[in-house]
């Protein structure tokens, strides 16, 4: 068995989660002293092997491994609020258009999962493609579902009431977002199991040559919410329309792949994208504030 001690952790990965906060757990400084170790655990609890060079996301990594002749992933990652109920939601799903899940110790954040091609992703299609394909996983996720996960109204709120306390958020768009909030977070709000992370890099090619979604955020609400992330990625791929044009025609695409009424899509999205601005200013991230703003442009007529 080869020792988790002796997989490589990616240095411009490790530079990165170094300087997360701690947010429910340990810190990301914290939380890497005890990788390598959580890596050897995982495999000696599931008799695995290391079968290659890890891959990472933003506070996650994934170490192909081996049980006999099965290829699989050991997925080691950071205890933080968004990540909580990974285990949960892939059960949930049953493989059914996300990772199959084939063991979990979530108090250790250790997941054995299917192995994906981690280096084929939804950024490989061409973007109508890549849009049609990704509304067509939502149509197989968003199923019926409520407790344990989180209903999106009350997850929305914080973010509503700081967006009203920022004051670098253009007021027009506070106004706007919490009319839009007002009129859609209601009882009548669908409850429907919502991954809300679904871009182009978590969406991997799968066995059978099948796409499969990866790292879920799950909270229970309206599927048109799922949108907005077709957006604010692969922003520079405008196909020679207008920006406008080009990411409405996003969300056209993947409303009708995923069957959600096309209308209800631009008020969801907007809704996000006004929330998004809010972030942005928070995390004081001008590009992205600047981006944020312009796709409420796009989406508001």
């Amino acid at each position: 068995m080869t020792p988790g001690r002796e997989v490589p952790l990616p240095q411009p990965w490790v530079d990165r989660v170094t300087r997360y906060p701690a947010d429910g757990g340990p810190s990301g400084a914290d939380w890497l002293r005890t990788v390598p170790g959580l890596i050897d655990e995982g495999l000696e609890r599931w008799e695995l092997t290391v079968d290659g060079p890890p891959a990472t996301g933003w506070t996650a990594i994934v170490v192909p491994v081996r049980r006999g002749d099965e290829q699989l992933a050991l997925k080691v990652g950071w205890p933080h609020p968004e990540g909580t109920q990974e285990h949960l939601v892939l059960r949930t799903w049953g493989g059914r258009g996300a990772v199959r899940l084939t063991a979990a110790e979530p108090s250790r954040g250790l997941l054995l999962l299917e192995r994906l091609d981690a280096t084929r992703d939804l950024r490989s299609e061409p973007i109508d493609v890549a849009c049609r394909e990704t509304g067509l996983l939502l149509r197989q996720l968003n199923i019926p579902a409520g407790e344990p996960f989180a209903s999106l109204a009350p997850y929305l709120q914080p973010h509503l009431e700081r967006m009203a306390d920022r004051s670098a958020v253009p007021r027009r768009i506070v106004t706007r977002t919490q009319g839009l909030a007002r009129g859609l977070l209601n009882d009548d709000m669908p409850a429907m199991l919502l991954h809300t992370d679904l871009h182009y890099e978590n969406v991997l090619a799968g066995p059978g040559a099948r796409w499969v979604a990866i790292d879920p955020k799950p909270v229970v609400g309206h599927p048109a919410f799922e949108l907005l992330p077709l957006l604010h990625n692969r922003t520079d791929e405008l196909d020679g329309r207008s920006f406008r044009d080009a990411m409405r025609r996003r969300v056209v695409i993947a409303a009708e792949a995923a069957g959600i009424d096309v209308d209800e899509a631009f008020a969801w999205t907007l809704l996000r994208a006004g929330i998004e601005v809010s972030w942005a200013v928070g995390m004081d991230d001008p590009d992205d504030v600047t981006l944020f703003i312009a796709l409420t442009k796009a989406l508001d007529d």
